[in-house]
C-alpha cells in the first residue's frame, strides 16, 4: 500500500463504483427492448406492405360531372325544341361546341340586345351599334342612318316592350354558332322631316313589329358576346 498515494486510491474506487452501476443498468432486460435490426427481414416487411403504403398516399379526387351537366343542358334544350327536330339538333350542336350555351339565357340576352339595337338605330348611335352588329349589318345600318341625316330626318321612337321571342332556327357553320329568333315587339315610332313634320309612323300609336333576327358568335373566341348578323321583317 505504500505505492499508492491517496489520490490514486480514490480514482480506483471511483472506477469500480461506476463499472458496477453501468453493469446493473446495461445488463438488465425490461421486456421492451427492440430486436436488433435485420436488413433482410426489413426488406421482406416492405414487400408485404406496398398496398397499405399506397393507400396512405392516395388522395380521393372529386368525380367528373360532365355527363350529368350535359344531360341537364340537353333537357333545357328539349324544353325549347322537341327532341329529334332540326331545331333541337341544331341547338345540341351549339351546346356541344360551346359548353356555356343555354337557350333560355340566350333569349334573355337577345331581347336586351334587340331593344338596344332598335333604339341605337333610331338615335343614330353608331358606337353602340358597332358593338352589337356584324360588320356587314353595321355597314347597312350606318348607310341608312347617313342617308336619313342627309335629308335632315329624325326618328322619334319609344320602346314599349317585347311580347314574344322564340328561337326558330339554330345551326353550326364551321366553328360559328347561328341562332335565329322571331321577335314580336311593341314600338311607338315616327319619322319627322327637317321641319318637324311627321312623314312616317305615328307618335301616338303603339305598333306591333315582327322581326326575324339571327345572332352569331365564334365558339373558339374568348369573347362571349353574340352579334346580329342578319335581319328580316316579317309581314
Amino acid at each position: 500500500m505504500e505505492f499508492f498515494d491517496f489520490g490514486t486510491l480514490f480514482f480506483i474506487v471511483a472506477a469500480v463504483v461506476i463499472f458496477m452501476q453501468l453493469r446493473n443498468v446495461l445488463g438488465r432486460r425490461t421486456g421492451h427492448e427492440k430486436p436488433p435490426f435485420d436488413p433482410y427481414t426489413a426488406a421482406r416487411s416492405r414487400e408485404k406492405e406496398p398496398a397499405a403504403a399506397a393507400q396512405d398516399n392516395v388522395v380521393s379526387l372529386p368525380r367528373r360531372k360532365g355527363a350529368p351537366e350535359t344531360d341537364a343542358a340537353y333537357a333545357a334544350i328539349d324544353k325549347v325544341a322537341a327532341p329529334g327536330t332540326d331545331l333541337n339538333k341544331g341547338l345540341r350542336a351549339i351546346r356541344d361546341a360551346d359548353q356555356s350555351f343555354d337557350p333560355k339565357g340566350f333569349v334573355e340576352g337577345a331581347k336586351m340586345a334587340y331593344e338596344m339595337i332598335v333604339m341605337a338605330y333610331a338615335d343614330g348611335d353608331r358606337k353602340t351599334l358597332k358593338n352589337l352588329l356584324s360588320r356587314d349589318v353595321y355597314e347597312g345600318f350606318v348607310a341608312a342612318i347617313a342617308e336619313r341625316e342627309t335629308r335632315s330626318e329624325k326618328i322619334q321612337s319609344s320602346f314599349v316592350g317585347i311580347d314574344k321571342a322564340d328561337i326558330v332556327g339554330a345551326e353550326m357553320k364551321g366553328t360559328e354558332a347561328h341562332v335565329t329568333l322571331r321577335i314580336v315587339s311593341e314600338l311607338i315610332s315616327a319619322t319627322r322631316d327637317g321641319a318637324g313634320v311627321v312623314i312616317d309612323g305615328d307618335p301616338e300609336t303603339v305598333a306591333e313589329v315582327k322581326d326575324v333576327w339571327t345572332f352569331a358568335r365564334d365558339t373558339r373566341s374568348r369573347d362571349p358576346n353574340w352579334k346580329l348578323v342578319a335581319t328580316e321583317a316579317e309581314d
